[in-house]
């Protein structure tokens, strides 16, 4: 088996790739620095106080859906602007 092995590789060398940085995500970059700015922060304001007010009740019919919604279109509106950019 071994020597099997050996020939097969004198045909087809092994490459081993260098050590490379850290690849970081821009779309994941753009999303934390779009969550702390303007309307977004208040979008993300007014969606927690919707969760505080439905988790406060035994029985109610509201979700969170509408203002989960509104606050993840505009995180995603902020980040297309410059995502693809960014892009290789």
């Amino acid at each position: 088996m071994m020597a099997a092995r050996k020939w097969f590789s004198s045909f087809f060398p092994s490459v081993k790739a260098q050590e490379e940085e850290d690849i970081v995500d821009p779309q994941t970059v753009l999303r934390e620095k779009c969550a702390q700015q303007g309307h977004t922060t208040q979008l993300w304001d007014k969606y927690q106080a919707c969760n505080e007010r439905v988790s406060g009740r035994s029985q109610t019919t509201e979700t969170c859906v509408e203002e989960l919604f509104d606050y993840l279109h505009e995180l995603d509106h902020c980040v297309t602007k410059t995502l693809f950019s960014k892009l290789k």
